[in-house]
């Protein structure tokens, strides 16, 4: 298959679909590779390391879409990156549909069949390619928040490990998968005074058994998120419905019990937010006030340590691309439950049903398209 790997455009996003390892793994199956030039600068991989891998440099975006039958990607694909797929092609990323119906629309128009990393399943429910992302988000939530907690950043002005004599900050994690437990990791090891707030008895356990009584563990109920929330010094939201658009779980009338100088760090924010008042920034402008709440809501966190991010994703999404590649889409997800479960849109229908929910749209099962 010929495949191709555009340079992300989103605003600071530095990560890169495919490392030069990973093309030589592509390459040594058989397959064609045409990397836009300067895709791998992010990450220090330069147009020789992928021509030495076995890649063809492409000068343009336009070029690599015109060529390739399969597009791998970080970042869902932009106005213009839209506009370039066709009926037929193949493209293989994040795409976070549910809180985002223009770029739904704009695939379904483009006939492409589009498979999204953040809904393939692997046996035991969990989210393998989206795993890797939420482990680096969870860990930049707390230096972010810290960080955003500082005067100068508008923040309350609280060092959250404390120092001898003072009291350590008070971190509240909404949700405890796996952005919350490598939260509260975070958190915990700088010495902060951290909570974690779950309504599944299993994760609450799980989590006990990992931190002990390192971490707060508390039943999520609408009473404690706004108990534990109004008394925060930093709130992070980490609540996710696979493939749906994240529950509101602070108001903005909760904005108004919390510390002023607070700070929401909404990492829900690809799903449309967990946070009343969140609304997507980039790194570029990372914070905005609401209410004298500092709210942190970058849609692409892991693209500010691109280098670590990236090597976790593609050790991660390798194995289902490789499988895209050799065995054609439709036998790769017809062999595949999990890698089907990635399927979102086919050739312009809409394929998951969390999705055509929150869009209002018409929903095809994967199923009956293969």
């Amino acid at each position: 298959m010929f495949v191709g790997v555009p340079k992300e455009i989103k605003n600071h996003e530095y990560r890169v679909g495919l490392t030069p390892a990973s093309v030589r793994e592509l390459v040594a199956a058989g397959h064609t590779l045409i990397v836009e030039t300067a895709a791998g600068a992010g990450i220090g991989a330069s147009d020789e390391d992928y021509r030495a891998a076995g890649a063809r440099i492409a000068a343009t975006a336009t070029e690599v879409f015109a060529s390739a039958d399969m597009i791998v990607k970080v970042k869902e694909p932009q106005p213009t990156e839209c506009a370039l797929l066709r009926p037929g092609q193949l493209l293989f990323t994040y795409l976070h549909l549910a809180p985002d119906p223009e770029q739904a629309k704009a695939l379904l128009a483009s006939g492409a069949i589009c498979v999204a990393y953040e809904t393939v399943t692997a046996a035991d429910g969990s989210l393998p390619l989206l795993a890797p992302m939420s482990e680096v988000a969870g860990r930049m939530a707390i230096q972010a928040g810290a960080h955003s907690l500082e005067k100068a950043q508008g923040g309350l002005g609280v060092l959250l490990s404390g120092v001898p004599g003072v009291a350590p900050g008070k971190v509240v994690i909404i949700g405890g998968g796996i952005v919350g437990s490598n939260a509260a990791l975070v958190a915990s090891g700088m010495g902060a005074d951290v909570t974690v707030i779950d309504r599944s008895p299993a994760v609450l356990r799980r989590l006990s058994a990992q931190f002990g009584t390192r971490v707060k563990l508390v039943h999520a109920t609408r009473e404690s998120v706004e108990a534990e929330v109004s008394s925060a010094d930093l709130v992070v939201g980490a609540v996710l419905i696979p493939g749906a658009a994240a529950p509101k779980l602070i108001s903005r009338a909760m904005l108004s019990k919390m510390k002023p100088g607070a700070v929401i760090v909404d990492v829900a924010i690809d799903q449309g937010g967990c946070c009343e008042t969140s609304k997507a920034t980039t790194h570029a402008e990372p914070t905005y006030v609401v209410d004298g709440i500092v709210h942190y809501c970058v849609a692409n966190m892991p693209g500010g340590v691109a280098r670590t991010s990236t090597y976790a994703l593609n050790a991660a999404t390798l194995p289902f691309a490789l499988a895209l590649a050799g065995k054609g889409w439709k036998a790769a997800l017809k062999d595949d439950v999990h890698l089907r479960n990635g399927l979102n849109i086919c050739e312009g229908k809409l394929t998951r049903p969390e999705v055509a929910e929150a869009l209002g749209l018409a929903f095809t099962p994967a199923d009956s398209l293969i």
